[in-house]
């Protein structure tokens, strides 16, 4: 039985990966740690610690007295902010024993800063939407003139679509950007399609281990935000497209050469239907990750397999295991429900 550390515990993404793990042949002593005390109390978990967020000073020394004491043989993270502070600190985290499994430091690095990718992607010939980083207002007439009528703002950091917004209004967009203390940390982006694809994979010193796509059929709570956008994946399917494939190993090996842990690449079609990718989800599972473990591909048990134990999984299939049309429906203060596409679009029809 290992003992695993699992930062954000209580959180949506953590739960999904400790349900996971409890769902798995691993019997493991798991070790919540949150800086959000309530969070704690709806986690899995069979130790509970409280800690600095880690965007805090007291963070370093909080962490590392804490695993020293809790002894833990792994440390799992699960939100961007926290994989680029345990990234920063991951000789210290070794030197007490705890094993990582994360990418390169530079790839966490380039992937947390969405401009940062942007960058590479466009250096390297990748098919993205043309973005603009907004250091001051110069910048945003820069994007209203060369990006489209309307424009896609979002902030270069953080999840769960903060800061993005589409619009068509100059002084709207300024007075946004003010609003977040934006400037130098948002970009513009030229406005693409709805329709979303997300590509999960877990690779090995530069060796794909499996991965699996699925297309987002809408957000939840969507009509509260100006944007429509939540982070909040409302319906989901699986999903194989060799076009996905193909732009998601690109977006990756741009990146990093040699790949090593998760990566999770985020896309949105343009108008021609090609998936652009627009984020890497580093270090981490996206949030919606227990979908997969219920329809049969339980990735927090192979990833933690190959970090604790240095077991790889048989699969018959390396790229796209599960088959497409699986459908994870979520919704507040209840279980999610796996179905197929069928029985959904049966439904739907008769809302005609």
């Amino acid at each position: 039985m290992a003992r695993i550390y699992v930062c954000g515990a209580g959180g949506a993404p953590s739960n999904n990966f400790t349900r996971s793990l409890r769902e798995s042949g691993r019997r493991d002593y798991l070790i919540g740690a949150s800086c959000i005390p309530s969070d704690l109390f709806l986690a899995d978990v069979d130790e509970r610690h409280v800690v600095p967020s880690a965007m805090s000073g007291e963070y370093r020394g909080r962490l590392l007295n804490l695993l020293e004491s809790a002894r833990p043989d792994f440390l799992h993270p699960q939100n961007d902010f926290e994989v680029r502070a345990i990234s920063r600190l991951r000789a210290d985290i070794t030197a007490l024993g705890v094993k990582l499994y994360l990418p390169d430091a530079e790839t966490i690095e380039t992937c947390v800063d969405k401009g940062m990718s942007y960058e590479v992607w466009d250096a390297a010939g990748i098919r993205v939407p043309k973005t603009v980083l907004l250091k001051d207002e110069s910048d945003l007439k820069l994007a209203f003139d060369t990006l489209g009528k309307t424009i896609w703002l979002r902030a270069t950091e953080g999840g769960g679509g903060r800061g993005a917004l589409p619009t068509d209004n100059y002084e709207f967009a300024r007075l946004w950007v003010e609003r977040f203390k934006g400037w130098g940390s948002f970009t513009a982006s030229e406005l693409l399609t709805e329709k979303t694809v997300t590509w999960q994979s877990i690779w090995h010193d530069g060796e794909l281990v499996v991965a699996q796509g699925r297309k987002r059929r809408s957000w939840n709570f969507g009509n509260r935000t100006l944007s429509g956008v939540t982070g909040i994946t409302g319906v989901a399917e699986t999903f194989s497209d060799e076009k996905v494939d193909r732009a998601a190993l690109d977006a990756i090996l741009a990146i990093d050469k040699k790949p090593h842990g998760i990566f999770s690449v985020d896309m949105t079609c343009d108008v021609s239907g090609f998936p652009n990718p627009t984020e890497i989800n580093i270090g981490r599972f996206f949030t919606t990750h227990y979908f997969f473990t219920k329809a049969g591909l339980n990735f927090p048990e192979i990833y933690c397999n190959i970090a604790l134990d240095g077991r790889f999984p048989v699969l018959a299939k390396k790229m796209n295991p599960l088959p497409d049309g699986l459908v994870w429906i979520r919704g507040m203060d209840r279980e999610p429900v796996l179905t197929r596409v069928e029985e959904l679009e049966k439904l739907e029809r008769r809302a005609r």
